[in-house]
């Protein structure tokens, strides 16, 4: 299927996802949330939502006159997404669906928001002009997408860890999570008819709790990691986390833990 993303997770690495992915989401999710101006009562959908970190993060926005709705393509990211959401508002619509064949009316959205996805779609043009038709007018549409891999110390561990433990072409497929740029997202924001479209970018630094234990558990919540395990086994990946820690040996503090530096891309465009 067309958006058939290439960060597929099976399993338990839901599960793990939604435990370690949290602190790298966490102060992006509210960027992209102020980028697209949501008010009480608002409709809005969380694209590619993964386990629901933005949609939750809407939900306590919108209110409970507001309405929120989730949509990914992988059932275990959806599973766990339901098993997380709040209870103190009105429930969160969590959907398996292909982001290109979205099952909502036209004008639905208020606002559209897709943290860290848009990079992994293989025809972002049909993604968008999906998202195009499911907004409705004067809705504001943003995107996260991290921005060059050599300016995200951490990633460039993992990526140099899953190079030697994965090889060449699990390698490659890695840096395809890096294939969000700016000129890319805003070109085919206006061809699926958005206006008003913008970028900038957005960096934080993120604490991260000792790195000897965080490093191997976030990786195997990763679709790379999946491989190194399915392919190498248990035991490559531990060694492959423990590489991610030792190349960050140099910004780590002496109980293990680091306040790393991550920036995205973020671009918005209104409908």
């Amino acid at each position: 299927m067309a958006d058939e993303t290439g960060f597929q997770l099976k399993g338990s690495a839901p599960e793990r996802y939604e435990q370690y992915a949290a602190p790298l989401m966490a102060p992006f999710v509210e960027t992209i949330l102020d980028a697209v101006d949501l008010f009480p009562g608002a409709t809005v959908l969380d694209l590619a939502c993964d386990t629901g970190f933005a949609a939750r993060a809407a939900a306590a926005r919108v209110g409970p006159a507001g309405r929120v709705s989730g949509a990914d393509v992988n059932e275990g990211m959806i599973r766990v997404a339901r098993e997380h959401a709040p209870r103190m508002y009105p429930d969160i619509e969590f959907t398996v669906a292909p982001a290109d064949r979205l099952p909502y009316r036209d004008g639905t959205f208020d606002a559209i928001v897709c943290q860290q996805g848009v990079q992994f779609f293989p025809d972002l043009d049909a993604v968008l002009a999906e998202t195009a038709r499911v907004a409705r007018p004067g809705g504001r549409f943003g995107a996260t997408a991290w921005a060059d891999m050599d300016r995200i110390p951490y990633f460039v561990a993992q990526y140099e860890a899953v190079k030697e433990y994965g090889g060449p072409e699990i390698a490659a497929d890695y840096e395809g999570a890096f294939s969000g740029t700016a000129e890319r997202l805003t070109t085919a924001l206006r061809t699926a008819g958005f206006h008003d479209v913008t970028s900038r970018e957005v960096s934080f630094g993120i604490a991260f709790p000792p790195l000897a234990e965080y490093a191997p558990g976030q990786l195997s919540s990763t679709s790379w990691g999946q491989w190194i395990v399915d392919n190498a086994g248990d035991d490559a990946l531990v060694r492959a986390g423990r590489a991610v820690h030792a190349r960050l040996a140099d910004r780590t503090a002496p109980d293990g833990s680091a306040t790393l530096p991550f920036t995205a891309n973020l671009v918005t465009g209104i409908r």
